[in-house]
């Protein structure tokens, strides 16, 4: 089969050969193979979906109270209506009065009896065969029909080179090593069980993805996603990269790293020397370092990136530090300059909002080398910067930036001399599983211990009903000189979601709160007015700050010890667990308010319930990936690549550990089967594994 005689829809969908329709497995089945009377149907259709025929005896549309088509079908031994709130002329046509039709829904209690709403129809001959496998329901893009996929993949199924593609190339002692288990099948045979399954089949394991055959599937998926980190791992190591030892007083004595040490304000905790221990010993290597380093909010990350910082400059090269905010980037730049500059560091500046002319001096200063430590947002990664002489880049919340500008870093820096070193920080902890999985190249630290003088975050869980008792809270809390956020999820107005925007609040607390001054900062404003907003809150001249997330992340303001989060039920996990390190900063007792509005999904009262009970960043990044995936905290959805399509890194966690072992075997004893492995499974997305 070849790409030209498929689809155009399907080729988008990345569909484009034999071997990636194989590869596109079902997302869940329907049971086809029974056929019951419209009377049974009746009886066992009312919390499963059941399939059942008969010839339509009446199609109407009505208008009120909406316009809907009401369908009404019969066999010898009872009528069953059908609803359908959306549908096109075809569907009235196809269902015209007097044809046989097939349906398969479940069965409710409607104004006017049982129904079947929205169920799916064919047409078909009264005797038509049933089929003798349970029916395939693929992941889709809209507008493509669920039978131009079956097709497609059948035809794939059968195409010539599809054996070869699938064939077990790994020798067969090898693979009883490796298998953890005989039941499994060989890799084929569990995708063609997989494409169609028997009726008698397990369905429960099916859906769950614990049958044999998928777990068959899992494993090799796993085991090339291991094999192309643990390559990419050795890699890194043959590469050469600056090294930058400790200055002593036999090569220079004091340099920048020292003078740093000297002018800081405060003492390293524990976890911050051990985790700097282990960054200094990583740029002292020949080969390029690619740290992650995690510390909850206020931990103190800023600090060790400085000192990081100032041995790349000790040894003559530039250091850069990138975060995905203006807002953010310009706190680092701000706390870098009050830092270096004393010592006679040249600390630049570069973002997207400077004028044309400042950033073209800015630019000459970073590619003449005048420039040594350059702060900024992902301008520092177009193609107008040039780097005289990189040694170390830091990554900032490095989730929010996509897979390719982390990639595009690391190749814009490396040169055919040099890779730079590289530090990636967040404040949203990596669960086990997932460092075990997507970060087999990074060696990790964290910062498990708070500066002393942090105080824990109290939580409170608020109706929205009470917002005049939590405003006549706050006139109180600022009454005792103390100051306060307010987060509001929108700018403006939503009909969908019928919010409290920003700029509500900010007049409504405005005319709450005659005598304190009420600040107002949204995404939209410009960087210049962001400043003076920011500048005015930190300098107390504005008692409380209404903001939309912007500052989630980079503002330090100790005096404000009390954060209200409107339609708390709306952020998510990572967001509020951000938002509420705003606080907590300075000696005063600090309170996090979560206000929420009814009705409250499951989802969001286990969230917020979570939040209240613990501020432990381990376990709400644990919770969050069970809700989320690991798409979106690796910042892999913006790379538009699927990462992990078959494994679900909790329920399969066992997994990872075989894979990681057979992964190792394989690069040690048999590099002419990994080729053939990677392509198979990762094709071009290795490159994505490698960021």
């Amino acid at each position: 089969m070849t790409t030209k005689r498929l689809p155009t829809t399907l080729q988008k969908m990345g569909l484009d050969t034999p071997l990636a329709l194989a590869l596109h497995l079902p997302a869940r089945y329907e049971d086809e193979t029974e056929l019951y009377t419209v009377k049974e149907a009746l009886t066992r259709g009312r919390s499963i979906s059941v399939q059942t025929q008969g010839v339509v005896i009446r199609n109407q549309v009505l208008f009120r109270p909406r316009r809907q088509l009401l369908v009404t079908i019969e066999d010898e031994t009872a009528s069953l209506q059908l609803r359908f709130l959306n549908f096109y002329p075809s569907q009235q046509k196809q269902m015209a009065v007097g044809a046989h039709i097939r349906v398969r829904g479940e069965v409710r209690e409607g104004f006017q009896g049982a129904e079947m709403v929205h169920p799916t129809v064919r047409s078909v001959v009264p005797d038509a065969a049933l089929p003798t496998s349970l029916t395939p329901v693929y992941p889709a893009s809209a507008g493509i029909s669920q039978t131009v996929i079956r097709k497609a993949v059948k035809q794939a199924l059968r195409d010539p080179g599809i054996q070869e593609h699938l064939a077990e190339f790994l020798p067969k002692p090898l693979m009883a090593a490796l298998l953890p288990t005989q039941d499994w099948p060989p890799l084929q045979s569990a995708i063609a069980y997989l494409h169609e399954p028997p009726a008698d089949a397990d369905t429960q394991a099916l859906l769950e993805r614990t049958h044999p055959a998928w777990r068959r599937v899992q494993f090799e998926e796993l085991l090339a996603q291991q094999i192309s980190l643990k390559r990419a791992h050795r890699i890194r190591r043959e590469r050469r990269a600056p090294s930058f030892q400790v200055l002593t007083a036999a090569n220079n004595g004091v340099g920048i790293e020292a003078g740093l040490i000297k002018v800081l304000p405060f003492k390293l905790t524990g976890a911050q020397q051990r985790v700097w221990s282990e960054i200094s010993d990583d740029v002292s290597q020949t080969f390029p370092m690619n740290r992650l380093l995690q510390g909850d909010v206020g931990s103190g990350k800023t600090v060790i990136a400085a000192l990081a910082a100032a041995r790349a400059m000790d040894h003559s090269y530039q250091a850069a530090i990138m975060a995905p905010t203006e807002i953010l980037a310009e706190q680092h730049y701000l706390k870098m300059k009050e830092w270096f500059e004393p010592l006679g560091v040249n600390v630049a500046w570069l973002s997207g909002s400077l004028k044309a002319k400042e950033k073209k001096l800015t630019q000459a200063a970073i590619e003449s080398g005048q420039a040594q430590l350059i702060i900024g947002t992902h301008a520092l990664i177009q193609e107008s910067v040039s780097f005289a002489k990189l040694g170390l880049a830091v990554i900032d919340e490095q989730h929010r930036f996509g897979v390719k500008q982390r990639l595009e870093i690391t190749q814009r820096v490396g040169s055919e001399l040099f890779y730079c070193h590289q530090l990636m920080m967040t404040a949203t902890p990596i669960p086990r599983t997932l460092a075990m999985t997507y970060y087999a190249d990074l060696d990790v630290s964290v910062i498990d211990e708070l500066p002393p003088g942090r105080k824990p975050i109290a939580t409170k869980v608020v109706k929205a009903s009470r917002r005049d008792e939590v405003i006549s809270g706050l006139h109180s809390w600022l009454g005792k000189g103390l100051q306060a956020y307010w987060v509001c999820p929108l700018i403006e107005e939503s009909e969908a979601l019928q919010l409290q925007t920003a700029m509500e609040s900010f007049e409504q607390l405005t005319h709450a709160l005659p005598n304190f001054k009420v600040g107002l900062v949204h995404g939209r404003l410009k960087s210049e007015e962001k400043a003076a907003v920011m500048a005015a809150f930190k300098a107390n001249e504005i008692q409380l700050l209404v903001a939309t997330t912007v500052i989630e992340v980079g503002v330090d303001v100790p005096n404000a010890a009390l954060m209200v989060i409107e339609h708390a039920e709306r952020f998510g996990y990572a967001q509020i667990h951000q938002l509420r390190g705003r606080v907590g900063r300075g000696s005063a007792d600090s309170v996090c308010i979560l206000m929420y509005a009814e009705p409250l999904s499951l989802a969001a009262k286990e969230r917020l319930q979570t939040l209240r009970e613990t501020s432990d960043g381990f376990v709400i990044a644990e919770r969050d990936l069970s809700l989320r995936g690991p798409g979106e905290l690796l910042g892999a959805k913006q790379s538009g690549d699927a990462m992990l399509r078959f494994v679900d890194l909790q329920r399969d966690a066992w997994l990872i550990e075989l894979a990681q072992q057979a992964a190792d075997r394989l690069l040690a004893d048999h590099l002419d089967l990994v080729e053939r492995h990677l392509e198979r499974w990762l094709g071009s997305r290795a490159e994505f594994l490698k960021a």
